[in-house]
C-alpha cells in the first residue's frame, strides 16, 4: 500500500520515457522511411542498420567529433571554468560577484537558437571576432570554415558554463568555514586547501554536475546547426546532426533512429560511470 501513491508517477514514466525509448529501439531495427513503400510498410531488417553504421566512415567521424565535443566543451570547458568562476566569486565583493554572475548567466538563459545566431555573428568572417583582431592589425579568418569544431566548442562553453558555476556556488556555500580556517592556521596554502579540503567536500556536486552537463552537451543540436550546419564537409557533424540528416534529409528514418539509439547508449554509459562514482565515494 505504501507504493500505491507512486503508481501515477511510474505510469507517466512508462508512457513518456520508457515508451519512446522502446519504440526507438524497434524503429532502428526496421527500414522505416519518410517516403516510398518503406514509409507505409516498414520491414524488419534486424541489426542491418547497426552493421552499416560500423562500416560507415561518416558515422565513425561523427562519433569521434561527438566525443571531442563532449570532453572538451563539457568535461573540461564548462566544468573547470564554472568551478574557477565559482571559486573566484567566493573571494570577490558582492558588487563584482553580482556583475560577473549576471554576465555569465545571461548566455545560459538565452534560447539555444538565439545563442547560436549570436555565436555565428561572433565567429563569422565579417563578425565581431575578426573586427576585434583587426584593431590590432591581425588579419582574421573564416573561423566557421577553418576551425568549425573549435568555434562550436567555444560557443558551447560560453553558453553552458553558467550551469556549472551555479552548481559549484551552491556546493561551496556549504563548505564549513571553520575547516578551511583550521587548515589555513596549520599552514596549508590555497592550492592545498583546494585540493585536499574543498574538492573532496564537494565531490558529490562535481559528479552530479559532470553527469548533467555531459548528457546536455551530448544532445546539443541547434547551436551547431545554426553555426555550421555540420560543415564544412562534415567537419563539425556530431551524432545529433547526422541522425537528423539521415532521418529527415535523406528520409532514412530507420538508419537515423539507429544513430539516435547509439547516442542513447553513450549517454547511459556516462550516466552509469558517474552514478557508480557517486556510490563508491559515498561508501
Amino acid at each position: 500500500m505504501r507504493l500505491l501513491p507512486l503508481g501515477p508517477a511510474v505510469l507517466l514514466l512508462g508512457v513518456f520515457l520508457a515508451g519512446p525509448i522502446l519504440w526507438a529501439f524497434y524503429g532502428s531495427l526496421t527500414d522505416a522511411a519518410l517516403t516510398g513503400i518503406a514509409a507505409k510498410d516498414p520491414q524488419w531488417v534486424g541489426l542491418e542498420n547497426y552493421t552499416e553504421l560500423l562500416s560507415d566512415p561518416d558515422f565513425l567521424q561523427s562519433l569521434w567529433l561527438t566525443v571531442i565535443f563532449v570532453l572538451v566543451s563539457a568535461v573540461l570547458g564548462q566544468n573547470l571554468l564554472g568551478l574557477a568562476i565559482a571559486l573566484l566569486m567566493t573571494k570577490a565583493s558582492k558588487a563584482v560577484s553580482a556583475v560577473v554572475g549576471v554576465c555569465v548567466v545571461a548566455a545560459w538563459v538565452l534560447p539555444e537558437i538565439v545563442a547560436g545566431f549570436v555565436a555565428y555573428a561572433f565567429f563569422n568572417r565579417d563578425g565581431t571576432l575578426n573586427q576585434l583582431t583587426a584593431l590590432f592589425g591581425v588579419d582574421g579568418t573564416d573561423w566557421l570554415f577553418t576551425v568549425p569544431m573549435l568555434a562550436v566548442i567555444l560557443a558551447n562553453i560560453w553558453r553552458g558554463t553558467a550551469f556549472s558555476m551555479m552548481v559549484y556556488q551552491a556546493a561551496l556555500n556549504h563548505v564549513p568555514e571553520e575547516i578551511t580556517e583550521a587548515a589555513m592556521i596549520d599552514g596549508a596554502g590555497g592550492s592545498k586547501r583546494l585540493w585536499y579540503i574543498t574538492l573532496p567536500m564537494i565531490r558529490h556536486s562535481i559528479a552530479t554536475n559532470l553527469m548533467l552537463i555531459t548528457l546536455q552537451t551530448l544532445s546539443v543540436f541547434t547551436l551547431i546547426y545554426v553555426m555550421t550546419a555540420g560543415g564544412p564537409a562534415g567537419a563539425s557533424t556530431t551524432l545529433p546532426l547526422m541522425a537528423y540528416e539521415e532521418a529527415f534529409r535523406y528520409s532514412d528514418v530507420g538508419y537515423g533512429t539507429a544513430i539516435a539509439v547509439v547516442m542513447l547508449l553513450i549517454g547511459a554509459v556516462f550516466s552509469i560511470i558517474y552514478i557508480r562514482a557517486l556510490r563508491e565515494r559515498k561508501g
